[in-house]
């Protein structure tokens, strides 16, 4: 079997992620673009590489001051490091259907490497004779790692803005010679 080179239809997926707000509350966000490659050779999921570009300005929490703060040089900085990306190094079987995804994060300058927890939801031939993968996947990271250190102490204890931010994925992917054909 060859391997198959598989795109992130962005129509059909999202990034996500929720963060901690003066200690009580969660809020959450998106990134709206993206783009993203999967690798895979036939059914084994093991074999699998994935990567991942985000625009880091395309942060979306529903509250333009807080976006554009958080596009400032106090969290993202996105005039100096225009992109999110996520590569993965290896896939680990964990269970039916369920994988650990290894890859290394960049955010601005700093590169740690996370778990994925991920599941694969399945392969299907939509109505229109397009083949689909899809996925999900999640993990959690410290902010302060990835040099988004900004905050501020409330007068009740605790913090701004939490340091634990909740990721998660949810992909559908096309095969890549399925998106040429439609161009």
């Amino acid at each position: 079997m060859s391997i198959e080179t598989w795109r992130i239809d962005t129509t059909h997926s999202s990034i996500g992620f929720t963060v901690r707000h003066m200690v009580v509350a969660r809020v959450h966000g998106r990134f709206t673009r993206y783009e993203g490659r999967l690798f895979v050779n036939g059914d084994d999921l093991r074999s699998a590489q994935a990567e991942v570009k985000i625009e880091a300005a395309s942060i979306d929490t529903q509250l333009e001051a807080r976006d554009t703060h958080l596009r400032s040089p106090d969290f993202f900085d996105v005039a100096a490091f225009k992109r999110v990306i996520f590569r993965s190094r290896r896939v680990v079987a964990v269970g039916k259907d369920r994988y650990q995804v290894v890859g290394d994060l960049t955010i601005k300058d700093f590169t740690r490497e996370v778990v994925l927890d991920a599941e694969f939801l399945g392969r299907v031939t939509d109505p229109f004779g397009t083949e689909r993968l899809a996925f999900s996947a999640r993990t959690s990271i410290d902010r302060k790692d990835f040099g988004l250190t900004w905050n501020k102490a409330l007068e009740t204890g605790g913090v701004f803005v939490g340091e634990r931010i909740d990721i998660e994925l949810d992909v559908q992917a096309v095969k890549a010679a399925a998106l040429e054909k439609a161009a």
